[in-house]
């Protein structure tokens, strides 16, 4: 391989833990007190992700709430509590206290 393929590969690599990775999954949970046998819970990644690295509207809103950090922090996710990221007529802040997906509209 060239010196180029394993600098877009080591690039591809750095963006995709960016991105997402357990530390952020932690960060969440520990803020939220997410139970783990609630939608929010049993989802995981799936609370930003809907496949691989692609975001919900959750996950759009809280990358841009980050506005370039590698570090995602409680006063990060304070951010977007006051949106409805699904447009489902109910708060970020609200889904996550019943435990459901602020970035899917069939969840409320």
């Amino acid at each position: 391989m060239t010196k180029r393929t394993w600098f877009g590969l080591a690039m591809t690599a750095v963006a995709c833990v960016a991105i997402a990775s357990p530390a952020f999954l932690g960060v969440f949970n520990s803020t939220y007190k997410v139970k783990s046998s609630s939608e929010l819970g049993k989802a995981k990644c799936a609370v930003c992700h809907t496949k691989g690295k692609e975001l919900d509207p959750y996950g759009e809103d809280l990358k841009k709430a980050l506005g370039g950090a590698k570090k995602l922090s409680p006063e990060v996710l304070a951010k977007v509590e006051g949106l409805d990221s699904d447009k489902d007529g109910v708060k970020n802040s609200d889904e996550l206290k019943k435990g459901t997906l602020p970035g899917d509209a069939k969840s409320k």
